[in-house]
């Protein structure tokens, strides 16, 4: 897509937004009657001035990062703004959070997220190539062929997906499936190395009708306790019955293949099965496969079901057997993963399993206990009691085809390869002491420090070692336990192969006044001698590197922004640079708008920081109705709290997406955003929620007041998920604001016993912290008015969508004022068009209604009237 193209779309766009709002939304905003709005059942749209800001066609920008591994060609996946209603609607299986579009066979996220076109784009001269894509259809996955002369990518059809292959000269495709593919599991590709084949799992050919429950039920639905303490999370989509277990063998049973690009041949392996995950060697002989295993479960997710992981050759033959996951029901301290939430669980045997790109087999990390005790040296990290080995594993993947390649008397937090795999590279972590050692493999004996610095020494950090392939901050992941896999990491080399190369950022110790500055050192493997390739400039701007097209000739792709001038991708090869993207800034007078960022202090004297953004025009001491917006964390103390805004980055682009509450200066507000830090002892913050809750937001309250800013008799706040749970609580317990907004929150946290965010008390350890933290339990105290939101098939643990009802249920017994939309198929957070359009209409509306200074609207206050 040219720029001539790109400029067509979004004048398109504009088109589609004002179609789709309308007439009446367009007009002038005193006719506007926010109380209907409010009280409307259908979808309802919001002024144009934030209609315009939300739908803006930012997905229309490009930052340059995944480059061909040719270093020829960047992809750009087109997309085409937020999903809508109708294709969001679409009737699908949920089945323990799993979520299966079954009138296609693919999980639902490839329906919902994902784009309309894709553009190959040169990283010479920033020219683009339009990839043909069949009419109509979606993509999403576009993925190189490992010697970038090709790409392929998934065609997403109301009824199938397949595989198309594109020549990024041409931008011609053609489709190599025969059969469809099955991605409700599963839902990405493989190429093999040698880029004649794409591994992936299809329909199977002779598979069942779609299993549907006809007639009576057949039981209830049954659930029974376990010997011991099952510490779960409230997961939101959970398997019920005997036909939902049906159901999930049904979607999860595909047939292991591979095609043939060229001649389109279908290669089964296998039989059809429970294919949870599959990783194919670089040579294609042979695949790391994840069955998911019975029996299934009521009690927890699919996600924490039985798997077992297999080496298949490529008749399907099981070759060896490398992890066994049990299923995990949560007993002891073994707690299920949840979204944003981390687990806990034991390390595989194996550790970062992964194949060799040469073919040579599996790699992976194991440990060998010692048999003494020795004794623990606290300036060394040699003495830990155990060596750590880099394993070996070749065909045929028996036990005498093991071999340790290089051992290391204590632990390995992680490890990579040179590109001829002679050497090895490895991360050590002991007290806070990093080092990153090199080995020669043909000279075990001899190690080199690469790198050496304590880790507690934020400023120090001296970068990440730069991965072959153009990446640049870390490798490809590795896999493990039946994870996700993928070759061992190589590390970038000069040509040379005596450098490797080190990429970081360098923080101030003062963010507010200097802005971070990111460089490229080289490093000589034997001495350890630094030179600094690249440094960016950090005056007015940030700087970094996106792809390394050429590290001998220092030639880079960079990605530049500014507080004002919106990030744009240049090729830098030596003194010269070439602009490659013609970024566009859809909402330069929010980029522009006046903007505070000051620390005020609690009478405690804890300090903290609050960002201020005001409209543009505004005359410093005219007193503004406010929309504060904040998310509380918690903090042990000053220091930890401090350490959190070491990153920050004055120098950066301001950031909008579609519900930004930066918007709101459009129709005249002040918007701030206040930290809310809650602090205490360690596993004890909670114990101070209310009283600093209240203190945080009367500082920041009383020092906005005293710079003149805000009329603090027209205050709203709102907060989304664990803010909407701090925006319920500030209502209930303290007398600031006249309108809240709070979408997706908790407000009982008795219907989370067992802990919640980062609190690890259960509710029988700490109940009065548990009550203490429910707004629903002082909901008769409520000052001002809430709006409540909450999406239907909301996913996230802690945020039921029962919460918005009965937290409604209580104020409109209590006679509060409260309003509560429920949006229909979204989860922890609006996707679609309209729900976002209408969510914006409401809450304008309810900031109308609320924050107007006697019988006029914010907008008409905003125009003179």
């Amino acid at each position: 897509m040219n720029r001539v193209h790109r400029k067509i779309l979004f004048g398109a766009s504009v088109l589609l937004l004002s179609l789709l709002i309308g007439p009446s939304a367009l007009v002038a905003q005193d006719t506007r009657d926010p109380e209907a709005i409010l009280a409307a059942k259908e979808w309802v749209t919001p002024p144009s001035e934030i209609a315009e800001a939300a739908m803006a066609p930012r997905y229309l920008n490009v930052t340059l990062s995944d480059v061909s591994p040719d270093k020829q060609w960047f992809i750009h996946e087109i997309g085409d703004g937020p999903v809508t209603m109708d294709r969001f609607s679409r009737p699908f299986d949920e089945l323990g959070g799993l979520f299966i579009d079954y009138a296609a066979n693919r999980h639902r996220n490839l329906s919902i997220r994902t784009n309309i076109g894709i553009t190959v784009i040169s990283a010479a001269d920033g020219s683009e190539v339009q990839v043909d894509v069949p009419r109509g259809s979606r993509i999403s996955n576009t993925t190189w062929s490992p010697d970038g002369s090709r790409l392929a990518f998934f065609v997403h059809t109301d009824e199938t997906t397949h595989i198309y292959v594109a020549d990024p000269v041409s931008g011609d495709s053609r489709q190599v499936t025969r059969s469809p593919v099955l991605a409700t599991l599963v839902t990405n590709f493989e190429w093999t190395t040698d880029g004649e084949e794409i591994a992936t799992v299809l329909v199977p050919s002779e598979r069942s009708a779609r299993p549907v429950l006809i007639g009576a039920p057949s039981g209830p639905q049954v659930k029974q306790t376990e010997d011991g303490e099952n510490m779960l999370r409230t997961y939101a989509s959970l398997m019920a019955t005997p036909e939902d277990e049906t159901l999930l063998e049904w979607h999860a049973t595909g047939q292991l293949a591979t095609i043939d690009v060229e001649s389109r041949e279908v290669t089964e392996i296998g039989d059809p099965a429970m294919i949870y995950s599959f990783d194919f060697s670089p040579t294609g002989a042979h695949s790391r496969t994840v069955l998911l295993q019975k029996p299934f479960s009521y009690i927890v997710p699919v996600r924490s079901f039985g798997r077992v992981e297999q080496i298949w050759d490529r008749e399907g033959t099981v070759l060896a057997e490398l992890d066994v996951t049990e299923m995990n029901t949560g007993l002891g301290d073994n707690r299920p993963a949840a979204p944003g939430v981390a687990g806990i669980g034991g390390d595989s045997d194996r550790r970062q399993v992964a194949w060799r790109n040469d073919g040579q087999g599996l790699t992976f990390l194991q440990e060998e206990e010692s048999d003494e005790e020795e004794e623990d040296d606290a300036d060394s990290d040699e003495n830990s009691g155990a060596s750590d080995h880099v394993m070996l594993w070749a065909p045929p993947f028996d036990e005498d085809s093991q071999y340790s390649l290089y051992s290391h008397d204590s632990g390995i937090q992680s490890y990579r390869f040179s590109a001829d795999y002679g050497m090895v590279f490895f991360r050590t972590s002991r007290r806070g002491n990093v080092r990153e050692y090199a080995v020669d493999l043909s000279d075990p004996d001899t190690r080199y420090t690469v790198v050496e610095y304590d880790s507690d020494d934020f400023y120090a950090n001296p970068g990440s070692l730069v991965m072959a392939g153009g990446r640049v901050g870390g490798g490809v992941r590795l896999g493990g336990g039946g994870a996700s896999g993928g070759s061992a990491s190589v590390v970038e080399t000069s040509s040379d192969g005596a450098n490797v190369f080190l990429y970081g950022t360098s923080y101030n110790e003062d963010p507010a006044a200097e802005g971070p500055t990111t460089f490229l050192d080289k490093v000589e493997i034997r001495t350890g001698e630094k030179q600094r390739i690249y440094e960016s400039d950090n005056n007015g701007q940030y700087e970094r590197i996106s792809a390394i097209l050429d590290v001998d000739a220092e030639r880079f792709v960079v990605s530049r922004e500014s507080p004002t001038e919106i990030r744009q991708s240049y090729l830098v090869s030596g003194t010269e640079r070439t602009q490659l993207t013609d970024n566009i800034d859809y909402t330069p007078d929010l980029t522009n708008a006046p903007r505070q960022r000051f620390v005020v202090e609690r009478p405690d004297g804890f300090r903290f920081l609050v960002n201020v953004t005001l409209p543009t025009g505004y005359t410093p001491g005219e007193r503004l109705p406010a929309m504060f917006w904040f998310y509380p964390r918690e903090y042990e103390d000053q220091e930890s709290y401090d350490e959190r805004g070491r990153t920050y980055n004055i120098n950066a682009h301001p950031n909008f997406g579609t519900r930004s509450i930066e918007y709101l200066v459009r129709l005249g507000y002040a918007v701030v955003e206040p930290d809310a830090p809650i602090v205490g002892k360690a596993g004890q913050m909670n114990n101070n929620y209310q009283h600093d809750l209240r203190n945080n937001l009367a500082a920041v309250i009383d020092e906005l007041d005293e710079r003149g800013i805000i009329d603090r008799k027209r205050l709203g706040l709102g907060g989304h998920s664990y803010g909407a749970f701090g925006t319920a609580n500030a209502m209930v317990h303290t007398p600031f604001f006249k309108a809240g907004i709070a979408g997706d929150g908790n407000y009982n946290r008795t219907f989370t016993p067992l802990s919640f965010q980062s609190e690890r008390r259960i509710f029988w350890d700490a109940r009065e912290v548990y009550l203490g933290m429910s707004p629903f339990v002082y909901a008769n105290n409520l000052t001002g008015a809430l709006l409540l939101y909450h999406g239907l098939h909301d996913q996230n643990v802690g945020t039921a969508p029962d919460h918005s009802p009965r937290l409604f249920h209580a104020l409109n017994g209590l006679g509060k004022k409260a309003a509560m939309y429920l949006y229909p198929f979204e989860d922890h957070g609006p996707a679609t068009e309209e729900t976002i359009l209408d969510l914006w209409a409401r809450w304008t509306a309810w900031l109308d209604v609320h924050l107007a200074d006697e019988d006029l609207t914010i907008t008409e206050q905003q125009d003179g009237h």
